[in-house]
């Protein structure tokens, strides 16, 4: 199309290859396929001289048209590779939801005002479900993906926490078998503290089955009240409840000879390239764990 204004405005095909730094037979190349393709003559040859056809006429505005469209478009694009602005939206599971996000998105929003937050909570295993499907470009999760359709990276360490009511009457410190003669209360299947609560037991030659399971509940938030209402004991995130430690309503019992620690993890597509919004929230959030 370049070619063919660049012709039709200067009537010269020697002209336009001038301006365009080609070669004239090229420039006429161009023409002639041009012609083939929309079954018409556009250009008059006169000798040295042409002239454009009523079809070049008709031809010549939306040409330019599409010229225009094209250069806007590529100011748009590099737009939206250097400007911050937009949705970003997260999926999170419940503990990096609720305690880690709603911090690094205010940093962030301070620094990108124009950037608009939406933040969906769900298990582990659903918001790595949906990356993988490519629903969501970004997650923070409490399990190592299993799935080669996602990247992963280790974010921000945990520390798993055994939490009692205030009105816990047990000792302050119990061994690993002491968990076994405990109610216990846990996370609902699919969910990274459950997953981490596994691990960390089968590393002690420990499996759910061996405890006696109280209650199992569908959030961090509904396990807390569970453990406030003195139902049972539960390993919790420290995120979760360190206000309620802090204040007494909630007491530690450490287990003899186990730590428990885990790390979050950023999920994105393994094969999707993300948008400049999210690239930048990423290198903001990497650089505050720091």
């Amino acid at each position: 199309m370049k070619i063919f204004v660049t012709v039709y405005r200067t009537r010269s095909f020697t002209k336009a290859a001038e301006e365009l730094y080609t070669s004239q037979p090229t420039v006429s190349e161009h023409i002639q396929n041009l012609e083939t393709r929309l079954g018409c003559k556009l250009f008059d040859r006169l000798g040295r001289t042409i002239l454009p056809t009523p079809e070049a006429d008709l031809l010549n505005p939306r040409a330019l048209a599409i010229l225009d469209d094209l250069q806007q478009l590529q100011y748009d694009i590099v737009a939206a590779r250097t400007s911050i602005s937009g949705d970003l939206i997260l999926g999170a599971s419940t503990i990096p939801g609720t305690y880690l996000i709603p911090h690094f998105a205010a940093s962030f929003k301070k620094k990108y005002p124009a950037i608009s937050f939406e933040v969906r909570i769900k298990d582990s295993k659903k918001i790595i479900d949906a990356v993988a499907r490519n629903e969501l470009y970004l997650g923070i999760v409490g399990a190592m993906p299993q799935t080669s359709k996602v990247a992963h990276e280790p974010f921000v360490e945990d520390d798993l926490v055994l939490a009692a009511s205030k009105d816990y009457g047990g000792a302050a410190e119990i061994t690993i078998a002491g968990i076994k003669t405990l109610p216990l209360i846990v996370r609902e299947q699919g969910s990274g503290t459950r997953k981490s609560t596994e691990l960390l037991l089968a590393n002690e030659k420990v499996n759910l089955r061996q405890l006696s399971i109280c209650a199992t509940l569908g959030s961090s938030a509904a396990v807390k009240e569970a453990i406030k209402a003195n139902l049972g004991v539960s390993i919790i995130s420290r995120h979760a409840i360190a206000e309620d430690l802090k204040n007494g309503e909630l007491k530690e019992i450490t287990v003899e000879g186990l730590t428990m620690k885990r790390h979050f993890y950023i999920v994105t597509p393994a094969k999707r390239s993300l948008p400049h919004q999210y690239n930048i929230f990423l290198q903001n959030i990497r650089q505050q764990q720091m």
